[in-house]
């Protein structure tokens, strides 16, 4: 089976940011995308750039193809900017939390159409439990040759990037105790996940022809992987991140997945081996990170090395200094510090759960707030 990737000659930025529907008064997931939607699309600056999910109580803000994460970000903006106002006069805020902290998933309505029927029908239980969000990042890529290698090598990042932005602490009223449960929720559904670590685009294209034909996908968009090449769009599509609340966490976060590709897609080309974790390492990694966050010790390298995550990620970010001036992010990838600093989103809801007596609307509340915040 041949799979064409059409190579992006520049590196080149796309963001699809999932974000929640919860009722004003509430705060608990409301079901009525399809109506802001239809609200929304005549004052939209582009109405292509919201998208409908597999549940009605999720919206997807999506960027075009960008250059820079300041243009990322800034078309986001413009997209929440029109948004928001139509949200409000309907009764709704939007929600940037990877998991919502007490929502009944036998409560959520599924979107028409299909594919989701489809995929329902056969998840069954754990399809109808998805209540969970992401931001997805794609990053252009030049040469066919050199994806798989530089997804295989991006794994090494994985934890520092789960860690960064886990904000799905709360399920079903209770602390899982867990600081990214959507990352093991997520990953129970078929064909999500890990991906393998392919180091040719021909055993990718061997991989996904058996899939077809065996029937465990009928095209490649069902390949869920937390790391994916999008073959149609010559891009890799980063799925790590839990979902993000914060505008700055979110900037924090693309220029350091922008700089990460783009650095090891530069070390490939140049004939650099790059550095790749057994996947036994790939795999402790993930779950480490999802259940300690910012405290997880992760394994660095394939002689089972281990470091705390934030201190592996300081080298990582000076690492990547020279990459973010060629792209233009000093300021950003600088700003992983402050996220760092100020705690991720796990932290934060923790700390407003703490300071309000086990009170889950406020965490709502406190979620809601940072995005309004953000967006001025």
């Amino acid at each position: 089976m041949r799979i064409d990737f059409h190579a992006s000659p520049e590196p080149t930025l796309g963001v699809e940011w999932e974000l929640a529907l919860v009722d004003k008064t509430t705060r608990d997931l409301d079901n009525r995308a399809a109506d802001l939607f239809a609200a929304a699309r005549p004052v939209l600056p582009d109405p292509g750039r919201v998208h409908e999910e597999l549940l009605r109580n999720t919206v997807e803000v999506v960027t075009g193809v960008c250059r820079t994460t300041a243009e990322a970000v800034d078309d986001l903006r413009g997209t929440l900017g029109a948004l928001l106002p139509v949200a409000d006069d309907l009764g709704l805020d939007l929600y940037g939390g990877g998991t919502h902290p007490f929502a009944r998933w036998t409560e959520q309505q599924l979107t028409e159409g299909h594919r989701y029927a489809e995929l329902i029908d056969r998840t069954r239980w754990w399809g109808r439990q998805m209540l969970i969000w992401g931001v997805h990042v794609h990053v252009g890529l030049p040469a066919q040759e050199r994806v798989m290698p530089v997804l295989s090598a991006l794994l090494t990042s994985y934890p520092h990037l789960q860690a960064l932005s886990a904000s799905s602490p709360i399920w079903a009223g209770t602390d899982t105790g867990y600081a990214s449960n959507r990352a093991l929720m997520f990953q129970q559904l078929p064909t999500a996940g890990l991906p393998f670590q392919f180091q040719t685009w021909s055993e990718f294209e061997s991989f996904a022809e058996d899939q077809l034909t065996t029937g465990v996908v009928d095209g490649l968009g069902e390949i869920r992987w937390d790391v994916r090449p999008a073959a149609h769009l010559g891009t890799l599509e980063n799925r790590v991140c839990d979902g993000v609340s914060r505008v700055d966490d979110l900037s924090a976060l693309v220029a350091l997945m922008h700089c990460l590709v783009v650095d090891l897609d530069q070390r490939a080309a140049a004939g650099e081996r790059l550095t790749v974790l057994p996947p036994w390492h790939v795999q402790e990694n993930k779950w480490r990170a999802a259940r300690y966050g910012l405290d997880a010790i992760v394994v660095v390298d394939e002689r089972s090395t281990e470091r705390l995550v934030t201190d592996d990620l300081a080298d990582l970010l000076d690492r990547l200094a020279p990459t973010a001036r060629r792209l233009g992010c000093v300021d950003e990838l600088a700003s992983v510090e402050d996220l760092v600093a100020r705690g991720a989103s796990y932290q934060r809801q923790r700390r407003v759960a703490a300071a309000h007596d086990g009170d889950l609307v406020a965490v709502v509340d406190s979620v809601v707030r940072e995005l309004r915040d953000g967006l001025g």
